[in-house]
């Protein structure tokens, strides 16, 4: 793994479409009122594929077309997405819609129909109004530049306030293999998987099994790993393109440069997913909470989720008020593995608990601390070897503003 962080580096220029062989834009269609609306992403050839989905029961239209290329093709050469309506909730002519947008885009790009993904997002139970998604197909002209990559990015979102990119360069082979990703998501984040959506393109090859190993793996650790208000959406995935037009061998488990490649992917999650994270609905702060001596990673996870994902934690962080019994409680409530004798808990560099007992702290120090944009919170259990981390934001006025609105 130490040789897989040495190769890997920041890559600045064209997001998305840095990997070669990659093309996207984004445009208004007229699903919203003025804002970008329509967005595709190309391969010049057809990609391996891996994907993830919410595990909401209320599967959107365009999430079951999406799966079926993802599990019955393993291949993909373009995603049509929308936002402005979810197309989720709509019943026979939902999936009518979903199936009409797949079969227009591949006809606009001359592929198969079988090679297109379809992802929406937006407003649930209301039938998408298809013709400007139709018009708005035959003007999308993807470019391989930082432009169409902007646009794309913002095509994408909701209530977002940002977008959300990211890309990193490694070797395999000798040979320069990029893995990028952008992805939306600020409310209705709980994902098990995936409630937001996410594209990754890489230029490395791969077969899908590989990858689709590759990626669930990663996703326990990165998306899976972030919480802003604890609902899981109807419609969103993340998805990992992979079209080869690096040159290298194709990769494996038992590849020498395995392990490069994993890095890659696994930073490009994590950064969306702090992203996410740090743009949830209303929020002024990203909070870290990492939790270590746990009887097992998966016992760790669990904890440093329930704890970022406590609306007591978040509303203290948003208030900047050290209540450190909060976090301990959420602990207890975890249902994992706890000695309440053991526990020690740092918000940032100060200790306000140890061994389950309260120490003596300075409140302004920590006040201070809190006031800044990112907050991190570390639990020492002293029960086993298990690390695991969570990341999430604090909860605000804004949040319930949004939320109370956001059909108006």
């Amino acid at each position: 793994m130490a040789v897989a962080v040495q190769q890997l580096k920041r890559v600045a220029g064209k997001n998305i479409v840095t990997p070669k062989g990659f093309k996207a834009v984004g445009i208004h269609c007229g699903l919203k009122h003025k804002k970008y609306d329509l967005a595709v992403l190309v391969s010049e050839v057809p990609a391996s594929v891996a994907g993830v989905f919410t595990t909401n029961a209320m599967q959107a239209a365009p999430l079951i077309v999406t799966k079926e290329v993802v599990q019955q093709q393993k291949q993909m050469q373009a995603v049509i997405v929308n936002s402005g309506n979810a197309n989720a909730c709509t019943g026979k002519q939902g999936m009518l819609d979903a199936l009409l947008m797949q079969e227009k885009t591949a006809e606009k790009f001359g592929i198969s129909s079988s090679l297109v993904g379809v992802a929406s997002t937006g407003v649930i139970g209301e039938k998408i109004n298809m013709e400007p998604v139709l018009a708005g197909i035959e003007k999308l002209n993807p470019v391989d530049s930082l432009e169409g990559s902007i646009q794309f990015s913002q095509a994408i979102l909701t209530t977002d306030t940002v977008t959300k990119n990211t890309a990193y360069r490694t070797e395999v082979d000798g040979k320069e293999v990029i893995v990028a990703g952008t992805a939306k998501g600020s409310g209705m984040i709980e994902p098990n998987m995936a409630t937001m959506l996410g594209f990754i393109t890489t230029d490395a090859a791969i077969e899908s099994n590989h990858l689709q190993d590759a990626l669930k793996a990663i996703t326990d650790v990165t998306f899976n790993a972030i919480t802003v208000d604890g609902d899981t959406s109807t419609n969103d995935m993340v998805l990992v393109l992979a079209n080869g037009k690096a040159g290298n061998e194709p990769l494996h488990p038992d590849h020498p440069d395995w392990e490069a490649f994993i890095q890659a992917l696994h930073t490009v999650s994590q950064d969306l997913a702090k992203m996410i994270a740090k743009d949830g609905e209303g929020a002024t702060k990203l909070i870290e909470v990492e939790v270590s001596g746990a009887v097992t990673a998966s016992e760790a996870r669990k904890i440093a989720k329930t704890v970022v994902g406590s609306p007591l934690v978040k509303t203290a962080v948003f208030g900047c008020d050290a209540n450190w019994g909060r976090v301990i409680a959420a602990i207890g409530y975890s249902g994992a593995a706890v000695n309440p004798n053991t526990i020690t808990i740092k918000i940032g560099e100060h200790v306000v608990v140890t061994n389950g007992e309260p120490v003596v702290f300075s409140e302004e120090l920590v006040m201070l601390y809190l006031k800044q944009p990112e907050v991190k919170i570390h639990v020492e259990l002293n029960n086993g070897n298990g690390k695991g981390i969570a990341w999430g934001c604090d909860l605000t006025y804004d949040y319930v503003q949004i939320n109370a609105s956001y059909r108006s």
